[in-house]
C-alpha cells in the first residue's frame, strides 16, 4: 500500500511518498513559486544565436527560455528533414510562437522549453502534432499490448499522437476516452488563449506538484492520503472525484498535536535519508557528494563483517547499495551524470547481478534514467533526467 503524506504550511506544501511505511519519494512545492515544466506559453523570440542553433524566448519570466533547433522540427521523425536547417530560417526574432517548459529555469540558466507539445493525463499523455502511438515499456503483456494500440489508432485523429502510460494497463475503452476528451479539450483552450492573447502570456499551467502525484502514482481503491489541512483535504477529493467519479478515497486529515511528518515517520527517514553518509541494513555505508558537474555516490564495508568469504560480504554490500542508491536517487531526486563505486568484485557473475539489481530497483522511478553499465575503471555510471532543482533539506 501507498501513502500520501502532505504537509501544507504558509501556501507551500512538503509530500512524501510512502510504500508500506518506507520513504520513496519527497518533494517541497515553494509558496514563492512554482515550478513550470509542463506549462504552456506564447512567447516571442528575443534573439537567435546561429552558432549555437537555439533561439531565446521571452515568456514572461526573470530570465529567456532556451530553444534548441531540436525542438523546434518536427516531432514526428520521418517528417524531419535529413539536414538540419539553420535556426534562421526557422525562427526570427519578434516572433510569437507557443512553447512548453521541459526544464525549470536553474542557477543562472532560463527554462528549457520546446515546440514537442504534450499533455499528460492519468491514463495516456496526448500529443496534438506526433503523429504516432506509444506504450509504456512497463507494460509487458503482448495481448494487452496490441489491444492498446489498435484502440490508439481507433480513437486518434490527423496528426495526435498518443502515449498509453503503465497505469492504463487492463483498463477499459470508455475511461481512455474520456481521459483523451479531457486532454484535447485543454489544448483548444490552449489555441483559443494564443489567438486571443499577446507574448508573453501563460496559456496552460502544469498541475501542482500534489495534483501531479495522486494523478501520476495514487490508486483510490488501495491507496491512502494524509493532509493536515482540511481545506486541501476536500480540494484533493475534488480532484479525485474529478479522475475518478465514484470512488471513495481513503482521504485522512490529521488532527493530532504530534506533527504530520513525525507522526508517520517521515522527518525521522529524512533526517536519515540526506546525510552525506547513509548507513545500509548490515552495516555498510554510502557516501554521497555533489559537485557542479555529477553525483558521486561511494559504497563501503562499514561495521559489515558479514560471513567467512571477502567476496560475499563485498558482494552482499553492493546488493544492498544497489537498492539503497535507487531509493534515494528518487527521496532526492537527484539528476544529472550519476557515478556509483561500488566495492571491487572478483567475479563476473557477481558484477553483471549487482548491476542488473540496480536496473530492476530503477524501474519504480518515473523519471527518465539510464543505466550505462561498468566503466574500464569499475564504476558504474548512469544518468537520471533532471527538470527541476533536487530536493534538499534545508
Amino acid at each position: 500500500m501507498k501513502q500520501m503524506v502532505v504537509h501544507y504550511e504558509h501556501g507551500s506544501a512538503e509530500m512524501a511518498l510512502l510504500e508500506d511505511g518506507r520513504l520513496v519519494e519527497y518533494a517541497v512545492e515553494r509558496s514563492d513559486g512554482k515550478g513550470l515544466v509542463g506549462s504552456l506559453f506564447k512567447g516571442r523570440v528575443a534573439n537567435v544565436i546561429p552558432g549555437m542553433q537555439a533561439a531565446f524566448i521571452d515568456i514572461g519570466q526573470k530570465k529567456n527560455a532556451f530553444l534548441y533547433i531540436d525542438d523546434c522540427l518536427s516531432p514526428h521523425l520521418e517528417k524531419q528533414p535529413k539536414i538540419k536547417p539553420s535556426i534562421t530560417e526557422l525562427l526570427t526574432p519578434g516572433q510569437e510562437i507557443v512553447v512548453q517548459v521541459t526544464k525549470d529555469a536553474m542557477g543562472t540558466k532560463g527554462a528549457r522549453v520546446t515546440t514537442h507539445y504534450s499533455l499528460p493525463g492519468r491514463f495516456i499523455v496526448y500529443m496534438p502534432t506526433a503523429g504516432y502511438i506509444a506504450i509504456s515499456k512497463k507494460i509487458e503483456n503482448e495481448a494487452e499490448r496490441s489491444r492498446l494500440k489498435e484502440i490508439g489508432e481507433e480513437l486518434r485523429q490527423e496528426e495526435e499522437g498518443l502515449i498509453f502510460r503503465t497505469i492504463v494497463e487492463d483498463h477499459d475503452r470508455s475511461a481512455i476516452e474520456e481521459d483523451l476528451a479531457l486532454l484535447r479539450r485543454q489544448w483548444e483552450d490552449v489555441q483559443l488563449k494564443s489567438q486571443q492573447f499577446g507574448a508573453p502570456a501563460l496559456l496552460h499551467r502544469e498541475l501542482s506538484m500534489v495534483q501531479r502525484l495522486i494523478r501520476d502514482v495514487f490508486s483510490p481503491q488501495t491507496d491512502e492520503l494524509l493532509v493536515d489541512c482540511a481545506v486541501q483535504a476536500e480540494e484533493a477529493g475534488q480532484f479525485l472525484d474529478n479522475l475518478n467519479p465514484g470512488t471513495k478515497p481513503q482521504i485522512v486529515v490529521h488532527k493530532s498535536a504530534v506533527p504530520l511528518f513525525e507522526a508517520y515517520g517521515v522527518k525521522q527517514q529524512l533526517d536519515k535519508d540526506f546525510q552525506r553518509k547513509v548507513w545500509l541494513p548490515d552495516g555498510g555505508y554510502l557516501i554521497w557528494d555533489q559537485t557542479e558537474a555529477m553525483n558521486v555516490v561511494d559504497v563501503n564495508t562499514g561495521k559489515y563483517v558479514g560471513t567467512d568469504s571477502l567476496e560475499d560480504t563485498v558482494f552482499r554490500t553492493n546488493l544492498q547499495a544497489a537498492e539503497e542508491i535507487a531509493r534515494l536517487l528518487r527521496v532526492r531526486d537527484i539528476g544529472g551524470i550519476i557515478i556509483i563505486d561500488f566495492i571491487d568484485m572478483e567475479l563476473e557473475d557477481h558484477r553483471n547481478e549487482v548491476l542488473a539489481r540496480l536496473q530492476t530497483c530503477m524501474r519504480g522511478d518515473r523519471t527518465q534514467h539510464h543505466v550505462l553499465g561498468w566503466t574500464r575503471l569499475g564504476l558504474v555510471e548512469m544518468t537520471r533526467k533532471k527538470i527541476r532543482e533536487s530536493a534538499d533539506r534545508k
